[in-house]
């Protein structure tokens, strides 16, 4: 039996990896850190999340919880090591990332169908079978290696990390606790600005000075993840509508909502940290401790990190690669993560989960896997698949990527809520069943059960 070569060890590296092994394969994971560092990660730990610790909504009936539940169910080892590290963020999913990617780490080392190699991959064979899962990071030499895979110039898009601050430096007569419309307990502190504190603070950071991108690269800004900068030059408005929404958040001291409002979600289960709610930015450090200790109640605060820029690199990927997470032309070499395009956490572990399931079958001459039609999974597989590719860009998962509803219970369910709730039953009812049949099918499952 051949081996599955798995290249990361991010998440959906380390998902592919387990999932692989645990359908029976012999799997050796590469991961380049610490011979090599990257510019955005700090250990030589599996898994670790560089940028925010949040996995997003996990609010039952929505298409982020979906996704979750169908990998829950799948027996996903990234979501198993996220419940034992959660930490309180509303109805959100978020972990200690400390804690997070040490049990992570602990885990593969301790996979006997895992062996853990730690060096830089800087070609690819043509007759392993291969899992690429570098994620926006890829270094140098592979980036040259992937492009030759796929046979076009690379994508890319700028990506940016929100700063963290020290717990014991905000205000706490002035940042109070609360998740907005109460979902969740209060498990986020606000710092509330009136009108002119906002507007002190919108002119210096539109003043402020950025770190100069690369010279010669085209700025591609990912919409999801714009800096707060290039979000404030949009308009005077915009972060009001945006991050600083208010909406939802009553000031304890005036009982009304703010003018704007910052949330700071806790960043370990330790709550000594905490980082800036969608505030990823490319200011330089001395800037950054300027503008943002402008915000109510964080005058005194101690920055445990500043925010960061990198670029992302990303697979043109419905060029080349099948839902089955194959490269067309070489179906010994599959992608997965979100250098296929898939943007966010939980969507790259998805997509992670589904490439080592596949690699492992191809290992036994097995048929490969199609996730279920109305799967969130399925969905994920066939954006990156089949989306038209003329202006390709990195998805979160979202109703809109899913299968609509029959007609006949589009008429019968009127409102969305109800409608996204009946999707969610459906879809899980299918998952279900075909996990069920995956497993029946797989004595190595069944052993590993």
């Amino acid at each position: 039996m051949k081996k599955v070569n798995v290249i990361g060890g991010g998440l959906a590296g380390v998902e592919a990896a387990w999932q692989a092994a645990r359908a029976g394969a012999q799997v050796r994971l590469f991961e380049m850190r610490p011979v090599t560092q990257t510019p955005a990660h700090r250990t030589d730990k599996l898994a670790e999340i560089v940028c925010s610790n949040s996995l997003k909504s996990d609010e039952v009936g929505s298409a982020p919880y979906l996704l979750k539940e169908e990998l829950r169910r799948a027996g996903s080892l990234v979501m198993d090591c996220a419940t034992a590290t959660r930490v309180p963020a509303g109805a959100a999913l978020a972990v200690d990332r400390g804690k997070f990617a040490e049990l992570i780490t602990k885990r593969i080392q301790g996979n006997y169908n895992i062996e853990l190699v730690r060096e830089e991959v800087k070609m690819i064979s043509p007759d392993d079978i291969t899992i690429i899962a570098t994620g926006p990071l890829s270094s140098d030499a592979l980036t040259v290696e992937i492009m030759k895979l796929t046979g076009s110039d690379q994508l890319y898009f700028y990506d940016a990390i929100a700063p963290i601050v020290a717990a014991d430096s905000i205000d706490r007569r002035i940042a109070f606790a609360a998740a907005r419309y109460g979902k969740g307990g209060d498990d986020y502190l606000n710092c509330p600005f009136d009108e002119e504190q906002y507007a002190r603070f919108y002119a210096a950071l539109i003043e402020a000075q950025s770190v100069p991108l690369q010279r010669f690269e085209e700025t591609r800004w990912f919409e999801s993840c714009l800096p707060i900068e290039e979000l404030a030059r949009r308009g005077v408005d915009t972060l009001r509508f945006g991050p600083m929404k208010p909406v939802g958040l009553f000031d304890p001291r005036t009982g009304r909502e703010p003018y704007a409002a910052v949330q700071l979600r806790q960043e370990n289960l330790m709550a000594d940290a905490y980082s800036l709610v969608g505030f990823q930015n490319h200011l330089r450090y001395g800037e950054q401790a300027r503008v943002l200790r402008l915000i109510p109640g964080m005058e005194q605060a101690e920055f445990l990190q500043f925010g960061q820029i990198h670029r992302n690199t990303y697979i043109c990927s419905p060029r080349v690669l099948a839902e089955t997470m194959q490269l067309r032309e070489r179906p010994n070499i599959f992608f997965a993560g979100q250098i296929t395009g898939v943007e966010g956490y939980v969507e790259s572990v998805a997509t992670g989960w589904l490439a080592g399931q596949n690699a492992a079958r191809l290992t036994m001459a097995q048929p490969l896997l199609h996730a279920p039609r109305l799967s969130a999974t399925g969905a994920l597989a066939r954006y990156v698949s089949n989306v038209e590719t003329k202006n390709f860009q990195p998805v979160n998962i979202t109703f809109a990527l899913l299968e609509p509803l029959p007609e006949q219970d589009r008429k019968r369910v009127r409102r969305k809520r109800d409608r996204h709730n009946l999707q969610v039953e459906l879809a899980l009812k299918e998952w279900d069943n075909w996990l069920q049949v995956i497993h029946d099918d797989s004595p190595a499952l069944q052993a590993s059960a």
